[in-house]
């Protein structure tokens, strides 16, 4: 079940791992229902894409929110918010971080790798829940943009479910049901993190902002 009534997670911002004193790159949060193609149209941009649904909590962690003695992974509670912020606070200060790979199919994290801007003046954080650290990062001026990719749903529906079978994420009977429940909840989603401050963008839109933003970008420092 969507926890659509819930206050947005508040991740504590700490700016420890800044290694210059100079900001050098703001983020575009990227946030949409699973499936919609978040990860594959921010690419096409070829700015760095931070996967944010890396920092899912592993299945174990005993504060993973729980319906019917199943995990909810659509809540946000069931993702590392603090995490998530600092990898994107270094990134922005430091042009780089270190962030989990995580294995969906073992619900865990697996190791880890480095992520690197390699002087990029803009990035993507994209996944679920990104509009989650919508107003942590607007409050610390990390924020270049918030935008949300909205598709017909039937769209997203197909998109995640054949994506969800090639990588064997669950099993196929539970893929399919969730994926209908997610149908259904399409409009909320997008409403909340509309509510959270991303606006509702298509894909066309999405490249042309970022065109604009990348524009702006080279004519003055960030």
């Amino acid at each position: 079940m969507l926890l659509q009534a819930r206050q947005p997670v508040q991740p504590a911002v700490s700016l420890e791992s800044r290694s210059v004193s100079v900001q050098s790159a703001r983020v575009i949060l990227l946030a949409g229902p699973s499936g919609s193609g978040k990860s594959y149209i921010a690419r096409q941009t070829g700015l760095p894409v931070l996967c944010l649904d890396d920092f899912y909590k592993d299945g174990t962690d005993p504060t993973l929110p729980r319906v019917n003695d199943a995990v909810d992974w659509e809540s946000p509670l069931s993702w590392d918010a603090d995490a998530a912020m600092t990898a994107v606070t270094q990134l922005a200060y430091t042009g780089r971080t270190m962030t989990p790979a995580y294995d969906i199919s073992l619900s865990r994290r697996v190791g880890e790798h480095e992520f690197r801007l390699d002087g990029a003046p803009l990035f993507f954080a994209e996944g679920i829940f990104a509009a989650d650290i919508v107003d942590a990062c607007a409050q610390v001026g990390l924020l270049a943009d918030a935008l949300a990719l909205h598709r017909p749903r039937t769209v997203t529906f197909a998109r995640r479910l054949v994506r969800d079978l090639a990588e064997n994420r669950k099993p196929p009977m539970v893929l399919v049901r969730r994926g209908l429940r997610l149908w259904r909840e399409d409009p909320v989603v997008l409403g909340r993190q509309r509510d959270l401050g991303c606006r509702p963008t298509s894909a066309s839109a999405l490249l042309r902002r970022t065109r604009y933003l990348l524009t702006a970008a080279s004519r003055k420092p960030v």
